[in-house]
């Protein structure tokens, strides 16, 4: 067995383990169906999406179907998490319906994207090992977990709370977030489709005031949704807090930004043009 595989091997119980410790925490004050905490069982779901998947996705080699399925996933188990509560309050209905709009919305993007591409070169590596290709799956359960899981304990909870200033406040910010999101991603879009700008990069638009501005109305959105969540937060359930803190870090520490600017460093690094853009452009926060 090859180093790589043997250190997958390793991981893949390590992930598992932190998503046991998110289920347990989230899972405190919450429903339960047939004794089992409806969270938890929101969470047992994500994972066995993945690896229901995975199976198909290794035999035919193929990442094709990745994003899409985290975008069902979360639908999946926000709608089981709805339909399963005894209580459904306004806040409950809000958060889900904020989690699956965003859900549709980027799922659909990401697989039309990979559908026009033909691949992810991400996954060249990772595909023709069985541990490190399933770990990347088991990873995206993970995602999943963490980013709704503020959203998720509180459908799942059974505090509940009226609508309030919180909810007003969470709902705007998360509607600018998705508003800066869908527009960045259209601008680069039709960008990206005018053969006048191949071999260009983006400076136009929201790009002119942010050199990532889909991942600040990322960031913003969950932001907005952890702000609703907060009002019926109890206990451990403050664990559940991690979903935007979570969302920040991947996307400006791992496989976001990081990616990305290296990337285009690689691609421009050296033009005139290009280095006045990351000097008077900043990288995330929309200059004004």
């Amino acid at each position: 067995m090859k180093k790589t595989d043997r250190n997958s091997l390793i991981i893949f119980p390590i992930l598992i383990l932190i998503g046991l410790g998110v289920a347990l925490a989230g899972s405190q004050g919450g429903a339960s169906i047939a004794g089992i905490p409806l969270f938890a069982l929101s969470v047992g779901l994500a994972f066995l999406i993945q690896w229901l998947v995975f199976i198909p996705a290794y035999w035919f080699q193929t990442e094709k179907f990745f994003d899409l399925t985290g975008g069902l996933t979360y639908i999946s188990i926000t709608v089981l998490a709805l339909l399963a509560s005894p209580t459904v309050d306004k806040r409950s209905l809000l958060l889900a319906g904020l989690v699956i709009i965003w859900a549709v919305r980027l799922g659909g993007f990401l697989f039309r994207r990979i559908q026009k591409a033909g691949k992810d070169d991400r996954f060249d590596e990772l595909k023709p090992s069985f541990f490190r290709f399933l770990n990347v799956w088991t990873i995206q359960g993970l995602w999943v977990t963490f980013t709704v899981a503020a959203a998720l304990v509180a459908i799942t909870t059974t505090f509940r709370k009226e609508l309030d200033l919180f909810a007003i406040i969470g709902f705007l910010v998360w509607v600018i977030g998705f508003g800066i999101e869908v527009v960045a991603d259209a601008q680069k879009g039709r960008f990206s489709a005018d053969p006048a700008n191949k071999g260009k990069f983006i400076q136009t638009g929201l790009w002119s005031r942010s050199r990532h501005p889909n991942y600040f109305g990322e960031i913003m959105l969950w932001v907005g949704v952890a702000i609703i969540a907060l009002p019926v937060l109890q206990g451990w359930q403050w664990v559940a807090l991690i979903s935007p803190v979570f969302v920040t870090l991947l996307l400006t520490r791992v496989s976001g930004v990081p990616l990305l600017e290296k990337k285009a460093d690689t691609k421009w690094g050296g033009q005139e043009d290009y280095e006045n853009y990351k000097k008077n452009t900043p990288v995330l926060i929309p200059k004004l």
